[in-house]
């Protein structure tokens, strides 16, 4: 017979699930899936530019079509797992991105590939905050935090080790396969994961989904990611770049008007303004932001610029995996007695230190050494965040608080890849260097900046 846990969110003895630890197991590789699926494609970007002769538009689009929708349906994701149960909602999103991956493996033109993207994003949108709901529902107390630094863990490096998988497989059989080796994984987890979950009952009566308000978010962030990404070719001062962030702008009012007269909201702005879960959005934004500027910078100054081919530039990576998953654990490991506020600040500091460095010398000794550094930052930031805007929430709004989470997530992960390609532009389409130096010039500043805000905006033990 299990011993009963502590729900420090509702302050009631909750029976720890038997096969808790093994769900993690599962729910992990599916998630760690969803962040492959970033930066396994960034290594080989530079193959299916060549191979589908995408603009650079359309190659910032590879990554953006997938975290956009990812981002933008995340919070229709974590309502859906609140109100039908995580369990069915997990196993939908899997299917649909387990199928959506197949699909986009044979894609033979942008447009194939685009909106193969866009349908894991949905998949996506809707495995990843019903999953981490999961998580945050089978542990409490200080399990639940160690069980936050797996899965940050798990997340940070597979972010890490997607480019070295995609080094592998661009190399071997080809780009294809960075999508192709999601189905059978895919199916693997769904059977398991059919049979392990536990049943759940579903919300009593059931409210309608705000639609429109996934619309709208979705339509703003597409809107200020597009006027981004233009702005690397026509100038960040343009009427049309001025029109487009104006769009954005009024897109996010009319989704926080809408917010506050639906009658069943997709987000609790009361939530995201509590200091816990406004610290936490605040810091998964800036350290996704930072590590998808570590990746396409990396990926292609190492293929374009040195010449390096798809499994050399993955090796290369393979410290920065290390570094994650270390950052991660350490502070998962810690946070209970240093306090959130410190390991953040010193989480984005080592980040800013880690940027600096291809930014002062660029050479491949240093871009390594740099990333590695950054990205043990970015790794203790990630478990930050999660334990800061997770570890205090209600069991009934773990759902839509860890879609907020990973919305944020994903959000960052598409103005990162917008702004640094739009930055190191010139160095995309050209043979200087400037771009990248200015492109981790820029990572360095943000980081440094973010550091200074978390110092204060973080809440102490």
């Amino acid at each position: 017979m299990t011993e009963p846990q502590i729900n420090e969110a509702a302050g009631k003895d909750v029976p720890a699930h038997p096969l808790r630890w093994r769900i993690l197991g599962f729910l992990g590789i599916a998630q760690l899936m969803l962040i492959l699926d970033v930066t396994v494609v960034a290594i080989a970007l530079p193959h299916i530019e060549t191979d589908l002769e995408l603009s650079r538009q359309a190659v910032t689009w590879t990554v953006s079509a997938y975290t956009l929708t990812f981002g933008g349906l995340m919070l229709l994701g974590g309502r859906l797992a609140d109100l039908v149960g995580a369990k069915r909602v997990v196993l939908s999103g899997l299917l649909i991105f387990t199928a959506a991956s197949l699909v986009t493996g044979f894609a033979g033109s942008a447009g194939v590939l685009l909106g193969g993207r866009v349908a894991q994003g949905l998949g996506a949108a809707l495995l990843s905050p019903s999953a981490l709901s999961l998580v945050v529902g089978l542990f409490a107390g200080d399990e639940r935090n160690r069980a936050l630094g797996v899965w940050s863990a798990l997340g940070g490096g597979g972010a890490a080790l997607g480019v070295l998988l995609g080094g592998l497989l661009t190399a071997g059989p080809g780009w294809p396969w960075v999508f192709f080796v999601n189905v059978p994984i895919g199916l693997v987890i769904l059977a398991a994961l059919a049979r392990m979950l536990p049943r759940q009952n579903a919300a009593s009566p059931r409210p309608r989904l705000d639609v429109l308000g996934a619309l709208l978010v979705t339509a703003a962030s597409g809107s200020l990611i597009y006027a981004v990404t233009r702005a690397g070719d026509h100038g960040w001062l343009t009427a049309t770049t001025g029109w487009l962030v104006l769009a954005a702008a009024i897109g996010y009012l009319a989704f926080v008007a809408r917010q506050k007269t639906a009658g069943s909201p997709l987000m609790d702005l009361g939530l995201l303004v509590r200091r816990p879960v406004a610290t936490g959005t605040f810091l998964i934004l800036i350290a996704t932001a930072l590590m998808i500027a570590v990746f396409f910078l990396g990926t292609f100054y190492f293929q374009h610029a040195e010449g390096f081919g798809a499994l050399q530039t993955g090796l290369l990576f393979l410290p920065v995996a290390i570094a994650t998953m270390l950052g991660a654990n350490l502070t998962g490991r810690a946070i209970a007695k240093a306090g959130a506020r410190g390991l953040a600040v010193a989480g984005l500091l080592a980040t800013a230190i880690g940027m600096a460095l291809p930014a002062v010398s660029m050479h491949p000794a240093t871009v390594v050494a740099g990333t590695a550094i950054a990205a043990a930052g970015t790794g203790a930031i990630f478990v930050v965040a999660s334990a800061t805007a997770l570890g205090r929430v209600a069991p009934h709004e773990a759902g839509i608080a860890s879609g907020i989470v990973s919305t944020f997530h994903e959000f960052g992960a598409s103005v990162g890849a917008a702004v640094i390609s739009s930055v190191a532009a010139a160095s995309l389409i050209g043979d200087t260097l400037s771009g990248f130096t200015d492109g981790f010039l820029v990572a360095a500043v943000a980081a440094a900046g973010a550091a200074l805000i978390a110092a204060v905006l973080t809440p102490g033990r």
